[in-house]
């Protein structure tokens, strides 16, 4: 696996600092970045640099974007992304959108995030601008609950999909594992959401009957981080950042094939499709096991999300994350996300 270069850069004060340079930017695992964060970034990416302070050790870093190619996006919420995807395109900086578009509006569980009619509208423009295959839709997670059956799920996912046909190419899901974030059951049981966790039986009729439900829309269908071998169904196990999106998107970019360990071969007459050829894995075995991602490099911060959504698991609690969201507010566009 290809490692990241290390640059000199000057900071805002003035000061030096060593950064690493990473190719591919994921904004953000952590937070939603497109939704309340998009002027920032795209302010840090024109400076050439942002720092970060890692959730483990307290340690402040820094990342140039000297070296970027290329960036997953991740969203609630990515309408702000359409005032600002030129400038992408005037860098020559590829990019896909991971749109999380759930409909959970009845029970409460998304209050921060616009009406279900709205982010629909979203999606079907951020489609018109980028093209098809950039907008990757996601259902994440799936809850149930005393108030949603899998009844209750499968249409919702069903009322979405037919008014994203044409418009996706690719549903991606995960069934809500609530026992696995113990910060996430404290959240839940603190707003009195009466969850259920999944049974295996109950995984495989959802995916049954989903299948089913995709043969009117044909959809590539995948799960996302799932330890469940669902295949028999059509549905995959993915890679949310995918390099083979980045090759179909960017096979053009030298850097980028190059950092990927790409060979790309023009066609002849005889043969006038290209002959991709990928001489390494580049998973990154940092994420959870079941995770097929490639390597690339999260910008975002935990405990700064304001959508306060009910399963959150990127926030310790509404109150923290909220906490540093106004300090974001008291200095927008400072080298870190809250301002520091």
């Amino acid at each position: 696996m290809a490692q990241w270069q290390r640059k000199q850069i000057q900071r805002d004060n003035g000061m030096m600092a060593e950064a690493q340079a990473p190719v591919i930017i994921s904004a953000s695992r952590s937070t939603d970045i497109p939704a309340f964060y998009a002027d920032w970034f795209f302010h840090r990416l024109k400076v050439g640099y942002s720092a970060w302070t890692n959730p483990f050790n307290g340690v402040k870093s820094f990342v140039s974007y000297e070296k970027c190619r290329f960036i997953v996006f991740w969203s609630k919420n990515p309408k702000p992304l359409l005032g600002h995807l030129d400038e992408l395109k005037e860098r020559n900086i590829g990019c896909y959108i991971q749109y999380t578009l759930n409909d959970y509006e009845k029970e409460g569980l998304e209050k921060g995030v616009p009406p279900l009619e709205e982010r629909i509208d979203t999606f079907k423009r951020l489609v018109d601008q980028l093209g098809q295959g950039r907008v990757i839709w996601r259902f994440d997670p799936l809850i149930l609950m005393d108030r949603i059956s899998l009844d209750d799920l499968l249409q919702k996912v069903e009322n979405i999909g037919d008014q994203l046909s044409g418009y996706t190419e690719k549903l991606v899901f995960s069934y809500a594992d609530i026992a696995l974030y113990k910060k996430v059951k404290a959240n839940l049981e603190k707003s009195h959401v009466n969850y259920a966790e999944w049974t295996a039986a109950q995984m495989e009729e959802f995916a049954q009957r989903l299948s089913e439900l995709n043969q009117k829309w044909h959809y590539q269908l995948a799960t996302c981080g799932e330890k469940i071998d669902i295949d028999r169904y059509g549905i995959q196990h993915n890679k949310c950042v995918d390099d083979d999106l980045m090759i179909r998107f960017a096979h053009h970019d030298e850097a980028l094939m190059d950092f990927l360990g790409v060979e790309i071969t023009e066609g002849d007459l005889f043969n006038p499709k290209p002959t991709i050829i990928k001489h390494r894995d580049n998973r990154d075995k940092g994420q959870r096991q079941f995770c097929g991602c490639i390597v690339s490099k999260d910008i975002g911060e935990y405990n700064t999300c304001p959508h306060l959504c009910e399963y959150c698991y990127a926030n310790a609690s509404k109150e923290k994350a909220q906490e540093n969201y106004n300090k974001h507010e008291m200095n927008p566009l400072g080298e870190t996300i809250t301002g520091k």
